[in-house]
């Protein structure tokens, strides 16, 4: 049976269609996962998306097979799972991309590991990271360069790359990612996948490492499809998604209100995008937040620094060439600041989660481009222009980190591409406890975004 449906053209690629046949026992359990592996064993190399397989996928394998002879009923079974290598998967080295823990043994699974696994997943693999998933490409001293499927010379950004590009290239139909900043929500969109940001606390976070800023990462899922997205709600929340029944009112924000240029080809996608939309029924108003002065990207960096150099600091001195370049900077910067300049940076923090909050208010969804720019070389630790201009280094991730400090669901769809066919997002954001009617939205347009409603 594995044989013969590894050489079958329509051999089941989604997460949904995976688990339908292994419980009618159409496909065996392992099936999937062997045609993971291959395409890993053939592919891999190319990108460095996985940075370690599961050597005990076979014994899942077995587990999940003597339950589903027992009878039970199983929303994942069969299904490989790709695990960002900052969430704790028992018994497997987890790092956080940081040679600091280059022989880290996780002691227990994350939550939301649990209820892949209850739910019947087998881990395929752990997915390369950026170094303490706090840089924006998934470059680092430990495991070298994590490159973009769709170009290898492009970066699939960070620091959810190795997530977002072992599903881009089919190695698994869904991967758990993390989002402080955006990122799983940039990576699948430089690589034409989906990323959904739940809001804060719906997916139980840790138990694993202690995070350089609290309350605003979440555990994410990433796939292909938004079906797949809404399963892995369901098992990792207990989610319940309705159909849309209406096309819903959206506000539309090119800019974001923000004075941040864009790529010619991300406007011009961007607005396409938007206008299928309109033409499928959606009530589309131009708006965007006011935010206040003091609530902008580099007024919360400095909460990042210190929390890094709160972590590292120390081993940091004792060794600096433990850590790469941009985290060394980010520590340095860290150790540098005032209790008054961190506070400012808590200020920041809420200002900046207080005006989305209130924007959301008013209009329920609120569309912006994923982000400013498609991806860029994977030598680059960000893009040198966007917009014809010079760019800081943040500046790709312009769109993405006002909904963690809100605490919003936010979901990037792939909505086009540049003219050389370089994947571009479409980001939704929504009001906090609102993630079941933005998934309901995602699911009613995704297919418009693709051309095919």
């Amino acid at each position: 049976m594995q044989q013969q449906f590894q050489m079958m053209k329509d051999f089941p690629e989604s997460a949904v269609d995976i688990a339908g046949l292994v419980g009618s026992g159409t496909i065996g359990v392992g099936d999937a996962l062997a045609r993971s592996m291959h395409r890993v064993e053939r592919e891999n190399s190319k990108l460095n998306a996985i940075i370690r397989l599961n050597t005990r996928a076979a014994e899942e394998v077995d587990r999940v097979q003597r339950r589903l002879y027992a009878g039970e009923v199983l929303a994942l079974a069969g299904v490989p799972v790709v695990i960002k290598d900052n969430l704790w998967v028992a018994g497997m080295t987890i790092t956080q991309g940081a040679q600091l823990f280059a022989d880290f043994v996780a002691p227990q699974d994350a939550v939301a590991v649990v209820r892949l696994r209850a739910a019947g997943a087998i881990i395929l693999g752990i997915g390369a990271t950026s170094e303490f998933a706090c840089m924006g490409v998934t470059n680092t001293a430990l495991y070298g360069m994590t490159r973009n499927p769709i170009d290898p010379a492009l970066t699939p950004g960070g620091s959810s790359g190795g997530p977002s590009a072992a599903v881009a290239a089919g190695f698994a139909p869904l991967a758990l990612g993390t989002d402080a900043g955006g990122s799983t929500r940039r990576p699948p969109a430089h690589v034409g996948v989906i990323g959904f940001k739940p809001g804060q606390d719906v997916v139980p976070y840790g138990p694993g490492f202690d995070e350089p800023v609290w309350g605003i990462s979440v555990v994410c899922p990433i796939a292909r499809n938004m079906q797949d997205i809404v399963l892995a709600m369901q098992v990792l929340s207990g989610m319940t998604v309705a159909a849309q029944s209406r096309r819903s009112a959206l506000a539309y924000a090119q800019h974001f209100g923000l004075d941040q240029p864009l790529d010619a080809d991300v406007a011009r996608v961007t607005d396409m995008a938007v206008n299928r939309l309109r033409r499928a029924g959606y009530l589309v108003e131009s708006a965007a937040p006011v935010w206040p002065a003091g609530s902008g990207r580099a007024d919360v960096a400095p909460l990042q620094w210190a929390g890094l150099a709160a972590l590292y600091g120390d081993a940091f001195r004792r060794d600096p060439s433990q850590f790469g370049e941009g985290i060394a900077d980010q520590i340095t910067r860290g150790l540098g600041l005032s209790g008054v300049e961190v506070a400012q940076a808590h200020q920041a923090s809420h200002r900046m989660g207080d005006a989305l909050r209130a924007f959301l208010v008013q209009h329920p969804f609120v569309m912006t481009p994923t982000t400013p720019c498609p991806a860029w070389p994977v030598e680059d630790m960000a893009p040198k222009i966007i917009g014809g201009l010079p760019a800081t280094p943040r500046d790709h991730a312009a769109f993405t980190p006002q909904a963690n400090h809100a605490g919003s669901p936010a979901i990037s769809l792939p909505c086009g591409n540049t003219g050389s066919g370089l994947p571009l997002g479409l980001q939704i954001m929504a009001a906090p406890g609102t993630d079941a009617a933005l998934l309901a939205l995602a699911q009613d347009m995704a297919p418009i975004l693709a051309g095919q409603g």
